[in-house]
């Protein structure tokens, strides 16, 4: 088999607060994975506070066997809050992708890879009306520069894993998220 940017292995970390939306937006993104037929882990973790704490989601997706299931080199790091930055931009390979929500994360410490800062709470105020759907605004972002997975396959993964009374807000947000993300290719 032929090796492709879409068929390598990528290691990705979303990370923030607990009530920012990561674990389900790492589930999301697993899902999307699995639905285009792609090897995946998913695992995560929060601090002791459900809403304010630590919080993260850690996805791998390949073509190949997964032989470790934790991701330890991130390709890709979302943060979401300046202490997550701080805490995990060091376990971002050289060569990954950094985004960040400039909206809060306002000191980044690092020169060396592709980083993509954008107001993603801000931007969901003003044109979604809350803050809640950042998560998928960024996760979309994160799709459509990185490629790991297929707009349709997460635009069917929102559909199957939010509440039937949110699917419109977040496929507003996801949409809002790919568009964004052409305005920085």
């Amino acid at each position: 088999m032929s090796k492709n940017k879409k068929c390598d292995k990528h290691e990705v970390r979303l990370s923030g607060s607990g009530g920012q939306g990561l674990i389900l937006a790492g589930i999301i993104l697993a899902r999307a994975a699995v639905h285009d037929k792609k090897r995946v882990t998913q695992s995560q973790s929060y601090g002791p506070e459900s809403r304010g704490g630590a919080s993260r989601a850690d996805v791998i997706v390949s073509c190949e066997e997964i032989y470790y299931p934790e991701a330890t080199r991130f390709d890709i790091l979302l943060a979401l809050t300046q202490e997550a930055c701080d805490k995990f931009l060091f376990d971002l390979r050289e060569e990954g992708i950094l985004v960040v929500d400039n909206s809060i994360v306002k000191n980044i410490s690092l020169l060396s890879s592709k980083i993509y800062e954008v107001p993603f709470t801000e931007i969901a105020l003003e044109q979604l009306g809350s803050s809640l759907p950042t998560n998928i605004l960024s996760l979309a972002f994160l799709v459509k520069i990185s490629g790991i997975v297929s707009e349709q396959s997460l635009k069917k993964a929102i559909e199957e894993s939010v509440r039937s009374a949110f699917i419109d807000v977040n496929l507003k947000a996801m949409k809002l998220g790919f568009d964004l993300a052409k305005k920085y290719k």
